[in-house]
């Protein structure tokens, strides 16, 4: 069998699930943007998972591409909202009852990406508790280190202090900023040259969490330009919802450390 661009891609498959329900015109440019984020989250959860295995096993250098390539993932996802802001709100309410009940927050990709990053809470699995192999895959995220821990098993590897409670810590709660963490990170920004590879760390680690927060910022802004202050579909209290959601910090050493240098 000839492999061709079309079956590669299995483009007839693909461009077949984007199916408006109402017959509204703009239903299309929802569906799309919303199935292509899940493609890039995806994307991002593949090169996340895989710059963790890296870093446990100390080798930076390909983990450093990975998390790099995060970063312009966010990039696309923060220009989707650019296209999505053309929809009025009433563009949008013309299709809205068709949505049903669904809505991001049940995004299980999303919330698989937020707990490789850190942010952990065991609430949020409930809404995925009818498919069970979906809702093993998120406990076992939820349950391993994440991201920002295994830097610091690293930084600790590295004769750097990190206090046992932080290196030994529940990794199913969210983590909580440590002194310990702290002063390593101000150690290794201080002495860069020494430290060159985990000064490295530091700054890929802070380009993931201000992509992903302005990707949170243009999708509050962008909800909140099309229905206003309206409760979201989901039942979730829409903007500010969102807007809490942006006061969580996943990495909050690396910002105290510019402010201790």
């Amino acid at each position: 069998m000839t492999i061709t661009y079309r079956s590669y891609l299995r483009l007839p498959e693909l461009l077949d699930v984007q199916s408006p329900l109402s017959g509204v015109h703009d239903e299309l440019l929802f569906i799309t943007i919303h199935q292509a984020s899940e493609l890039w989250l995806k994307l991002a959860l593949h090169e996340l998972e895989a710059a963790i295995a890296k870093l446990r096993a100390d080798d930076l250098a390909p983990a450093f591409k990975m998390t790099a390539r995060v970063t312009r993932i966010f990039a696309q996802l923060i220009q989707s909202w650019d296209v999505l802001s053309t929809m009025t709100p009433a563009d949008y309410l013309s299709f809205r009852e068709a949505l049903g009940k669904s809505s991001g927050f049940q995004s299980y990709q999303y919330r698989l990406l937020e707990f490789a990053l850190g942010n952990k809470d065991r609430a949020l699995l409930a809404p995925h508790s009818h498919r069970p192999e979906l809702h093993a895959r998120l406990v076992a995220m939820l349950e391993r280190p994440s991201l920002y821990d295994e830097s610091h098993r690293l930084l600790a590897r590295r004769g750097l202090f990190i206090a046992p409670e932080v290196l030994e810590r529940d990794f199913g709660e969210s983590y909580r900023r440590h002194d310990s963490v702290r002063d390593a990170w101000v150690a290794v920004y201080r002495d860069p040259d020494r430290y060159w590879d985990l000064y490295e760390l530091a700054e890929e680690l802070v380009d993931i969490e201000d992509s992903f927060q302005q990707w949170r910022f243009r999708h509050m802004t962008t909800v909140k330009r099309v229905i206003g202050f309206r409760q979201g579909t989901g039942g979730t209290a829409g903007v500010s919802y969102l807007r809490q959601r942006l006061d969580h910090v996943f990495f909050p050493e690396l910002w105290e450390v510019r402010t201790s240098l």
